[in-house]
């Protein structure tokens, strides 16, 4: 579960990591009455869950009332990146001496937690990697031991922070670390951590992923999913129980797996098309499952072309072929469906499948060769 920045900034403050005073504002003169309360000058942020924000007019800094309401009205309806601005985070505007970049998160393939902390903040971190990798300190930390205060002062000179700012630094990263692990969090970051002029040190964005699988342990959190302004084709999809993401291009892909889902999209791009969604029906998919992924990508206006790319493992070719022929009878499909179909019980599912090919309805031997298909139904290249 992704939070918004003011989400991931509430949550922060309950483990007492200093953040600037603001409130959130869905109107225009909820946005001056917040602004008001926190002190002018205070920057006004558009609540979106998607990076980009300043280059898209998503963050204005407002020096009074007026440029408040200015502002918030211009931002407010906003579209950024596919992403429309319902809410407003207004704080306090901070001066800046120094912007670094902190995060927790899991490092699978050596099971233990990996921090993150770079002298070069306020920036992509990916950038940072990529022009200077050694501006990144990294630390690998045992659950088991934790962080404490000596091994985040150690970490935080390794960095290079600035000298005035290592102790505070250190302390706040030691509560990072704990709302990372108490607050069951799959991301912690703050890009920027910002040291100010006069010498204090504090979150000035948040980007905060709870881990759903401890839902159980959080009631609390209900506040998060009740708040939150949920992409409809993601909403039917959840109410099916479908693992799908919403995308902003026009061929519709399902696919068995995630792995496989993600390297559809990857094919997809590469032969010139653009994904519509991410959706994986998961190993075990039946002919109902597949029928409601069908259903919930037939609703999405921007989808052209839709690609079944299906590896039977668990998942039966046979089955996944009759979800198909059901959804066609269910739901008046309205884009081309190309098929690839391989693995257990292959040859039944193409059987099963031979007799409804059509222009509409067509297979392709392997993923390249529907990838290209798809793409060109899209009104893509071929």
């Amino acid at each position: 579960m992704d939070l918004f920045e003011y989400q991931g900034k509430q949550y922060f403050a309950r483990f007492g990591i200093p953040i600037s005073p603001g409130g959130v504002a869905d109107t225009v003169d909820e946005a001056v009455a917040q602004a008001d309360a926190a002190g002018y000058p205070v920057v006004v942020k558009a609540q979106v869950k998607v990076g980009g924000r300043g280059k898209a007019g998503g963050v204005k800094l407002a020096a009074d009332a007026d440029e408040v309401r200015t502002h918030a009205g211009n931002i407010l309806g906003l579209d950024i990146k596919g992403h429309v601005v319902k809410r407003l985070w207004i704080e306090h505007a901070s001066d800046i001496a120094r912007e670094y970049y902190a995060s927790f998160t899991l490092d699978r393939s050596a099971k233990c937690h990996l921090g993150m902390l770079s002298a070069e903040g306020g920036v992509e971190i990916e950038e940072v990697a990529a022009t200077n990798p050694d501006a990144i300190a990294t630390l690998r930390i045992d659950p088991v031991d934790g962080l404490g205060l000596d091994g985040a002062r150690a970490w935080v000179a390794r960095a290079g922070l600035d000298e005035e700012a290592r102790e505070q630094a250190a302390e706040l990263l030691v509560k990072l670390y704990t709302c990372y692990t108490e607050g069951d969090c799959d991301l912690a970051e703050i890009n920027p951590l910002i040291l100010t002029p006069d010498g204090r040190v504090h979150a000035l964005d948040a980007k905060v992923t709870l881990d759903a699988n401890a839902t159980f342990r959080h009631p609390e959190w209900e506040e998060f999913e009740g708040s939150d302004v949920e992409d409809e084709r993601e909403a039917r999809a959840k109410a099916r129980g479908l693992n799908y993401i919403g995308l902003d291009g026009t061929v519709g892909i399902i696919a068995n797996g995630a792995g496989l889902a993600m390297s559809t999209l990857d094919v997809v791009n590469q032969v010139g098309g653009t994904a519509a969604n991410f959706l994986d029906i998961g190993g075990g998919a039946n002919a109902d499952v597949m029928a409601a992924a069908l259903e919930v990508i037939n609703s999405d206006p921007k989808v052209q072309a839709i690609f079944v790319n299906i590896f039977g493992g668990i998942t039966r070719v046979d089955e996944v072929a009759k979800g198909v022929l059901e959804a066609l009878s269910r739901v008046d499909i309205g884009s081309p469906i190309v098929l690839r179909l391989d693995g257990t019980n292959a040859e039944a599912g193409r059987a099963i499948l031979a007799e409804h090919l059509s222009d509409r309805l067509v297979a392709e031997p392997t993923m390249l060769d529907a990838a290209r298909r798809v793409v060109a139904l899209a009104g893509g290249q071929s």
